[in-house]
């Protein structure tokens, strides 16, 4: 078992977080709740290292990941933070480093992926598109009521004998959330999956998320290019630039989070600053 790494907060940050100080308890006694009935798994990342030929996109992540946390990744495109998603996922091969898990041992229903397309089978009927989450399990006799409860929890368990070509697209990404759901993973990967709603569907969808979270207590790791959107879900926002994590920020701001709240506007702000003066040093 590897030993956790700690990650700093920068001087700005820390002063940020002063001024926020009964918002700050609040949320850190909501997180101590959740720690009691998290099922998530601790990630400890240690010089992790990938490439793609001659292009070098992480260079060294060191990052630690308490078990429950939701931690949301931004950065510019082809930072790498993508990549730092499938290789948590088990997607890609890591080329140098390491990535762990506390002492668990691993099954492959542990750790799941929520992609920006629905990526549903447009032959098989929405329970069915929901059982495939299950892998192994799938020809269990308990499959069809463990599908059935997924859609439930996401809202659309009235919609389980119908074809994914009849569906909404945010009714298709719910079907997509149920399936990563099913198999009760302890860590969830985000990888830009609200990115083609319209902003409507995309708030309501975010609150879902958020919501399933708390249910089921699982470690969520979002990446998004919509800074509002990683303030108002996430524990902790990570720039990633230039392959390696340039910011860290905790978001000290208690739940049910209001949006457009002075709090998240002024952390938006804060990371958004950092993103752009990052976009002017290259």
């Amino acid at each position: 078992m590897q030993t956790a790494l700690r990650t700093s907060l920068p001087e700005t940050e820390l002063a940020s977080r002063a001024n926020f100080a009964p918002a700050a308890r609040v949320a850190r006694e909501d997180r101590q709740e959740r720690q009691v009935h998290t099922s998530g798994l601790p990630l400890s990342i240690r010089g992790l290292r990938k490439s793609f030929g001659d292009n070098e996109v992480l260079r060294g992540i060191d990052l630690h990941i308490p078990a429950g946390q939701f931690v949301a990744i931004v950065g510019k495109s082809g930072c790498g933070k993508s990549t730092l998603l499938r290789l948590i996922a088990g997607l890609e091969k890591i080329d140098a480093g390491s990535i762990s898990f506390g002492d668990a041992a691993i099954q492959p229903e542990d750790i799941r992926v929520m992609f920006q397309e629905p990526r549903l089978l447009p032959w098989a009927r929405v329970l069915s598109n929901v059982e495939v989450g299950l892998g192994r399990d799938r020809s269990s006799g308990d499959a069809h009521a463990r599908a059935e409860k997924a859609l439930t929890e996401v809202g659309l368990v009235d919609k389980r004998d119908q074809w994914p070509s009849v569906l909404s697209g945010g009714q298709k990404q719910r079907v997509a959330l149920a399936r990563a759901l099913v198999s009760r993973p302890r860590v969830l990967a985000f990888d830009e999956p609200l990115g083609a709603l319209d902003a409507l569907t995309r708030i309501s969808m975010q609150r879902l998320l958020e919501r399933v979270w708390r249910d089921q207590g699982f470690t969520a790791i979002l990446v998004t290019h919509d800074v509002a959107e990683a303030v108002a879900l996430a524990d902790r926002v990570l720039v990633i630039d230039e392959g390696r994590v340039a910011h860290d920020v905790m978001v000290n701001v208690a739940r049910p989070r209001e949006r457009g709240s002075a709090e998240l506007a002024s952390l938006e702000g804060s990371i958004l600053s950092h993103l752009l003066s990052a976009d002017d040093r290259t």
